[in-house]
């Protein structure tokens, strides 16, 4: 087009007006001439005239013709969708974390980025530092989750930050957990049956959710909810209803019931290490006794709880929260007891590791009486370890033994047999030294066959379940303050040594991964979001881009042609999202 064109033959009705007016106004042109140049009738242009005389009036600094146009992204329909809500939310002090988890929960998928921009042009300043205790104190009013029902299992799409735990479920099946979980003398409810109440409580364990959190966060996800088979997880208040309902009995009779698939799958060898963990409690603790807790380095109002862990598989097939200071010594009998309790799961357990303070000599001597071998370390006296300064240098033995972290250490061992009073019989003590230890161990056994290297490998091994133990009362949360939650501890226990297992089960196909930690494991592989889509046929999870998803797909593609009854007999389906 030629530039003169351009002005005196507009293409727009703006431009044509601007025109038009400019040559009656500024070239004084009269108002018949420039009709007929612009093609308007004579009264049509007097109008205009009159119209933009009018403006002028009203607006004298504005532009009638010339728009700014604004730099960055096009404001999108979400944004404007969501605008109203999120200046309405933040009147009400809600972060922009709890923005965004109300947004997620109505399916209005917006960044945090893009709420902060939103407040920004709005001109809202950063709300104060606040700690989670102070946020839980007061919850902004505007979020309020759905009530949890079951999920119905329509065609739709939600995003989800915690969905790396759906990783899960085709372990849960495969082992047979969820059959055990439904069998079990567990309550249920109306609205939420057995299977969905107790792997709501799993959903928390495995997320790394520690319970003084603010619970509007994760009541809300939808993954957590279908994780459980329902749409959202309870809130907090139904998990502190729902425990006081459990008894005692419902937690042995639930460990009995997984031991035996523990035994039917191979996973419980004939070595078990047992030891005590503190739960700290702090409520009112006057009917509570003192525990020691090496955590905190000192004696605290607790709850004494004992552990059974097999140090090949990782397992922890057994746990009590309620030991008292009277029977702490008998614990060891009432393992065997709950370990025999049923003939037909009943296998060839050959050897008991434990350290000096688990039982007494006495209980020994029972626990030789029924066949079973022991190591265990004996009580250090002044005479004993005068005794042992005086062994020759050439007596000792170096050997090469396990520690933590996949690493070995060297240390000098010393054996003799002994009459030990209490036990009523000879026993073989082996001396080790040179293992980190300011005085020397001495490990008493009634196993006279092993050789002195495998013994103290045996126990040495024992130094690794205390790792375990460590991972149950971090990562678990066993000891923290359940302000927003309170459960009953033996309960709590029970669910969190079923949650560690189940890592411990996903692990197994990690190879490499397989020792890791279970924080370790949840780092690597489950704290991830996905977006999920519920087909007709499947339910699909796009795990967005990280470090080891490849290697979790890859374990997970045998389970896509699975299907999950907890999700209406669909198959779950995990690929790969577009973005990190």
């Amino acid at each position: 087009m030629n530039p003169v064109d351009f002005f005196l033959s507009p293409g727009s009705i703006p431009h044509k007006q601007y025109e038009a007016l400019r040559m009656y106004f500024v070239e004084e042109k009269t108002a018949a001439e420039v009709a007929v140049k612009f093609g308007y009738t004579y009264r049509g242009f007097t109008t205009v005239v009159s119209n933009f005389r009018k403006e002028l009036k009203i607006n004298p600094s504005s532009d009638i013709f010339f728009l700014k146009s604004k730099k960055g992204r096009k404001v999108t329909s979400t944004v404007l969708k969501v605008k109203d809500t999120v200046i309405e939310m933040r009147k009400k002090n809600c972060s922009v974390e709890d923005i965004k988890t109300y947004l997620d929960s109505k399916n209005l998928k917006v960044s945090q980025k893009t709420i902060y921009n939103i407040l920004t042009a709005e001109g809202f300043s950063r709300l104060p530092r606040r700690e989670k205790s102070e946020k839980k104190l007061h919850p902004p009013d505007v979020i309020k989750a759905e009530k949890s029902v079951p999920l119905e299992f329509k065609k739709e799409e939600f995003k989800s930050s915690a969905a790396g735990i759906l990783s899960f479920l085709p372990y849960l099946q495969k082992f047979g957990i969820t059959d055990i979980i439904e069998k079990s003398g567990y309550p249920e409810t109306t609205q939420i049956n057995k299977l969905s109440s107790i792997l709501s409580f799993i959903a928390l364990k495995a997320s790394n959710i520690r319970r003084y959190s603010a619970d509007n966060l994760w009541c809300m996800d939808r993954g957590m909810g279908l994780f459980a088979g329902l749409n959202v997880l309870p809130k907090a208040a139904w998990f502190s209803s729902y425990s006081n309902r459990i008894t005692p009995s419902m937690n042995t009779k639930f460990l009995k019931a997984l031991h035996s698939k523990w035994v039917e799958e191979g996973l419980i060898k004939d070595t078990m290490n047992l030891d005590f963990t503190t739960v700290p409690y702090w409520g009112d603790d006057q009917h509570l006794e003192n525990n020691w807790s090496g955590k905190r380095g000192k004696a605290l109002s607790s709850m004494l709880a004992v552990l059974a862990h097999d140090p090949d598989t990782g397992i922890i097939d057994y746990g009590n929260a309620d030991v008292k200071h009277d029977g702490q010594n008998d614990v060891v009998l009432e393992f065997l007891d709950f370990y025999h309790s049923d003939p037909k799961n009943d296998v060839n357990l050959k050897y008991l590791v434990f350290d000096s303070k688990f039982t007494t000599y006495e209980n020994l001597g029972r626990i030789n009486k029924k066949g079973i071998k022991f190591v265990t370390i004996r009580r250090r006296g002044k005479n004993i370890i005068n005794k042992i300064d005086n062994i020759p240098e050439k007596s000792w033995k170096k050997i090469r033994v396990e520690a933590a972290g996949n690493k070995k250490r060297t240390v000098k061992a010393y054996e003799e047999h002994i009459f030990l009073d209490g036990y009523g019989d000879i026993i073989r003590q082996i001396v080790i030294t040179g293992h980190g230890k300011i005085k020397p161990a001495i490990i008493i056994t009634n196993d006279f066959d092993l050789s002195l290297e495998e013994i103290v490998r045996k126990y040495t091994r024992r130094w690794i379940v205390e790792k375990a133990i460590s991972e149950q009362i971090s990562f678990f949360h066993l000891n923290n303050v359940s302000s927003s939650m309170v459960i009953k501890v033996d309960f709590d226990l029970t669910i969190s040594i079923l949650t560690h297992n189940i890592y411990r089960l996903f692990a197994r196909d990690l190879e490499r991964y397989s020792n890791l930690a279970d924080q370790s494991i949840f780092e690597k592989f489950i704290n991830n979001s996905a977006d999920i889509r519920i087909g007709e046929d499947a339910v699909s999870v796009s795990f967005k881009k990280k470090r080891n998803l490849p290697l979790l797909l890859e374990k997970l593609s045998r389970f896509n042609q699975t299907t999950i009854p907890l999700l209406k007999n669909k198959s779950l389906v995990f690929s790969g999202a577009s973005y990190s």
